[in-house]
C-alpha cells in the first residue's frame, strides 16, 4: 500500500498563538486522515512570511518554498478557511494565487506536479456561504492539477448573527464529524489510487486520442 502524507494548510488571519477555529477542524481532518493510516502535519500560513506573487519563489525571504516543499512531499493537500464577507479567507486566495505558478511546473514527462495530488477543503463561519467558499476553493484547486474526491469537503457555521465560533461548538456536531471523515476516507482511497495509477503524460493522451481515429 502507498505511504500517503497530508498536509493541512491553516488560512485564518490569526497568527499563532491566538485561537483559531480552521485550526481546530483542520487538526479534526488530520485525525480522521490519521484513521485512515494518513500521516500529516498542518501549517499556520500567517505565522510565515508568504508574499504575495504568482512564483514558486518571491525571493528576500519569502516563506512560501518551504511551505510549497512540504506540499510537493505530500499526497493530500487540505485547505482550512474561515469565511469573511461569504468568501474564501485573504490568506487563502493569496494561497491559491501562489498554486498559480504551479501551472508552469512539469515533471520530465510533461505532467504538472500537482498531477496525482488529492485537494480537500474545511470551511468555518458564523455566517452563510460556506457552499460558496468550498465551490471556489476546490475550483481552483482543480484548475491547477489537483484532484478533488467525491464529498471533498468539511464545513461547520453557526447561527446567523451570532458570535459562537467553531472551537466553541463542543460537543463536535454529528453532521460536521461526519463529512470530516467522508473527506478523509475518500481522499485517502483517491490518493492511493492516483499513486498506484498515476496520470497519463499528454503524450501519451495524445497518441490515445490519435490513434482512434477514423480514417478521412
Amino acid at each position: 500500500m502507498a505511504t500517503i502524507r497530508a498536509l493541512v494548510l491553516n488560512c485564518t488571519l490569526k497568527r499563532s498563538p491566538a485561537p483559531s477555529s480552521s485550526e481546530v477542524l483542520g487538526r479534526e481532518v488530520l485525525d480522521a486522515l490519521a484513521a485512515q493510516g494518513v500521516d500529516g502535519e498542518l501549517i499556520r500560513v500567517v505565522d510565515h512570511d508568504v508574499r504575495f506573487g504568482v512564483t514558486t519563489d518571491e525571493g528576500d525571504g519569502d516563506g512560501w518554498p518551504a511551505i510549497r516543499a512540504k506540499m510537493l512531499d505530500a499526497r493530500i493537500l487540505v485547505i482550512a478557511t474561515p469565511i469573511w464577507l461569504g468568501q474564501p479567507s485573504a490568506v487563502t486566495k493569496m494561497v491559491l494565487e501562489r498554486l498559480d505558478a504551479e501551472l508552469s511546473e512539469t515533471d520530465d514527462e510533461g505532467r504538472l506536479l500537482t498531477y496525482g495530488k488529492v485537494a480537500g477543503v474545511a470551511v468555518v463561519g458564523n455566517e452563510d456561504g460556506a457552499h460558496h467558499t468550498i465551490a471556489e476553493v476546490q475550483q481552483a484547486l482543480n484548475e491547477v492539477g489537483f484532484t478533488c474526491p467525491a464529498a471533498g469537503a468539511t464545513y461547520w457555521v453557526g447561527e446567523a448573527l451570532q458570535t459562537v465560533d467553531y472551537l466553541d461548538a463542543r460537543p463536535k456536531p454529528d453532521t460536521t464529524d461526519r463529512t470530516t471523515r467522508a473527506l478523509a476516507l475518500n481522499s485517502a482511497h483517491l490518493a492511493r489510487l492516483l499513486a498506484e495509477q498515476p496520470y497519463p503524460p499528454p503524450d501519451a493522451r495524445s497518441a490515445a486520442a490519435g490513434s482512434s481515429r477514423e480514417p478521412a
